[in-house]
């Protein structure tokens, strides 16, 4: 049984403002944007686009797929390593989302462009994915397993090296990032629980989510247990 409850995951929303892009980094620009997509279409040569998802592309796509199937990149796992001060999180709490990094394997789920929306739908990605031009080469292509044999698919957030906004971090110091980060867009607790249920749904389980879930968990119940002395310590004071 999942520990990170959804009333857990409830204490640590907030109504939390837009403070603009994250510190030190350049927006990617709409012609830059473009610049990726034709690169992106000129790569694919002509043969249809799968789009390889791990974290929340899995159950928040935001675009309608023409197929879909499950599919496993080896030489890559999921991990909580991209760093954030926006969206899920602030400058003052910052958190952490997932990209891949090297080594064992990852289980998720390609899914297949419309050759009709395929351009528009590419866009849409890339904004969603890649706001930042230092960070443009986060798009690759990865071979992955699927029940019909080996595709080339796109995938964002699995760079070769270290982006800036990458970081291999401890299960322990990313359990406390993600109990206490909280932004416009949700919270990293109600993202870490998101995709896990819809790994879950998709017959897959993640044994590095499960343990940090049980972490995160744990961290979210002991800053509530510490709240009230908190409290009561100042009215003793004041």
């Amino acid at each position: 049984m999942m520990q990170l409850t959804p009333e857990l995951v409830a204490l640590t929303i907030r109504d939390v403002r837009d403070d603009g892009p994250e510190p030190g980094w350049t927006p990617i620009s709409e012609a830059e944007i473009d610049h990726l997509v034709e690169a992106i279409e000129s790569e694919a040569g002509g043969e249809l686009i799968w789009v390889f998802a791990y974290g929340s592309l899995i159950w928040n796509p935001e675009f309608e797929a023409a197929g879909r199937q499950r599919a496993t990149a080896y030489g890559w796992h999921r991990s909580f390593s991209l760093k954030i001060e926006r969206w899920r999180a602030t400058t003052a709490q910052p958190g952490l989302m997932l990209a891949l990094e090297r080594g064992g394997q990852c289980d998720g789920v390609v899914f297949l462009l419309s050759e009709e929306r395929r351009r528009q739908d590419l866009r849409s990605l890339i904004a969603r994915e890649i706001k930042y031009r230092e960070v443009m080469d986060m798009v690759r292509w990865l071979p992955v397993k699927t029940p019909n044999g080996m595709r080339k698919a796109l995938t964002f957030w699995a760079g070769g090296k270290r982006a800036g906004l990458t970081k291999l971090v401890p299960l322990d110091e990313a359990a406390s990032l993600i109990a206490g980060a909280c932004g416009e867009g949700g919270s990293c607790a109600q993202y870490l629980r998101n995709t896990i249920v819809d790994l879950q749904a998709e017959g897959i389980r993640d044994r590095n989510l499960w343990r940090l879930q049980a972490l995160v968990a744990a961290e979210i119940s002991a800053r509530q247990s510490d709240a009230p002395r908190f409290h009561e310590g100042r009215l003793a004071n004041g």
